[in-house]
């Protein structure tokens, strides 16, 4: 099987040295064809907190690498910056576009700015947003696993993580399931869970999953949690398989370990259309 690995809210600046370490070593070992950073990179947008930030993504060595910025990666003190250049520091390390798109005969993961100037923490997915993504969907091949990336979560699994979901998520994720989505991954909340949508919703007549990361090497981590992230196992040549693997830094073991595996049911069309 193939792999791809799923980290987010590291926000360096935060970071755990030892965390890092134990990070890289992981994806060296299992080798992902593709890492999906959804957003958070920094704590504060800093200059030197890219830096570090791409220093440790350039140490992944990853065939491919797919990046978003998370709210933290926007300005919050420098007004004048977050407003006629918040991109600024991000554009230096990671590039100028920041909706990356990655495809292979295996996999198509399509990755969505949902960071606005004008929201602190929130985020949103514009009409013209959803049009693009559920464009590109319909034209996937019935065989490839179909992955969007945000930031902000399209799913909670707690009322007080309400306030945190993407704005706009439930028309976005119905467009999207018809079109043939199969997962979106996301973060914000630094917390890890997978949420079958089409149990909570039954106008989806599909499988979709909400696959969410928990803070990768940040200090920042929930009450009683650890650092998290997930590794996505897929093969679609023979039939569509997919496993969500929970990772999580254990400190006793001063590496990271898994701690859960969450095979997904997949529609064995591919859906879409």
């Amino acid at each position: 099987m193939k792999a791809l690995i799923h980290i987010s809210d590291p926000h360096f600046g935060t970071e755990q040295p030892p965390v890092v370490e134990a990070l890289v070593r992981l994806v060296h070992d299992e080798a992902p064809e593709l890492a999906v950073l959804s957003g958070d990179i920094t704590q504060r947008a800093r200059r030197r907190q890219f830096r570090s930030a791409k220093t440790f993504t350039d140490r992944l060595e990853v065939p491919s690498l797919i990046v978003i910025p998370g709210n933290h990666d926007i300005p919050l003190f420098n007004f004048v910056a977050r407003f006629l250049n918040p991109y600024g520091n991000y554009r230096r390390e990671f590039g100028s576009n920041l909706e990356p798109m990655f495809e292979s005969d295996r996999l198509l993961v399509i990755a969505l700015n949902t960071t606005r100037r004008y929201r602190h923490t929130d985020g949103e997915v514009s009409k013209a947003q959803i049009r693009r993504v559920t464009d590109r969907l319909k034209i996937a091949a019935a065989d490839q696993l179909r992955i969007v990336v945000t930031h902000q979560p399209v799913c909670v699994t707690q009322v007080k993580d309400e306030a945190n979901l993407l704005h706009g998520c439930e028309a976005a994720v119905r467009q999207w399931a018809t079109a043939g989505a199969d997962m979106i991954l996301g973060g914000h909340i630094h917390l890890p869970y997978v949420c079958a949508l089409h149990e909570r919703d039954a106008s989806l007549m599909r499988p979709v999953w909400a696959v969410q990361a928990g803070t990768a090497v940040s200090r920042r981590v929930r009450l009683g949690g650890n650092n998290s992230i997930n590794l996505i196992r897929y093969e679609v040549l023979q039939r569509r398989q997919c496993t969500v693997e929970r990772w999580d830094y254990l400190a006793s073991a001063k590496n990271f370990v898994r701690v859960a595996i969450n095979p997904l049911e997949l529609d064995a069309s591919g859906g879409g259309g």
